[in-house]
């Protein structure tokens, strides 16, 4: 089985040489979403709004590969300032259903382009 590239105009494109996702083995593994808008090229301030904007990118990179919010697994959500956790947390659980996910958030010094959130996710898309 060959692994199968994702890649969707309505994410941002990859900063550097990796997939926006991949599909293998009837899962796919996002890479790292920042929260730049897909269409403007340009990053919102607020942590409210990146966070927004980066659960747009792993959904609609989700889409492209045929899975949906529902079928996440698991994600990964890297900040800058743990102090923003409640925020992106109420934001957060606009996406995600019972049962949720699992999840590992940490804090971080820096993420690409400045960005205050980046996010990664592993879903099931079947085989």
């Amino acid at each position: 089985m060959a692994n199968e590239a994702v890649s969707t105009e309505n994410a941002p494109a990859a900063l550097g040489p990796y997939s926006q996702a991949i599909k293998a083995g009837g899962f796919v593994f996002t890479a790292g979403m920042v929260p730049i808008d897909p269409k403007t090229g340009k990053m919102p301030d607020s942590i409210e709004d990146q966070t927004k904007q980066v659960i747009e990118n792993v959904t609609a990179v989700l889409k492209a590969s045929g899975a949906e919010p529902k079928d996440i697994v698991r994600t990964t959500v890297y900040l800058t300032d743990i102090g923003t956790f409640d925020v992106v947390n109420g934001i957060y659980s606009m996406i995600v259903d019972k049962p949720y996910p699992s999840r590992v958030c940490i804090q971080v010094s820096k993420i690409p382009k400045g960005a205050k959130i980046m996010v990664d996710a592993v879903a099931y898309c079947g085989n």
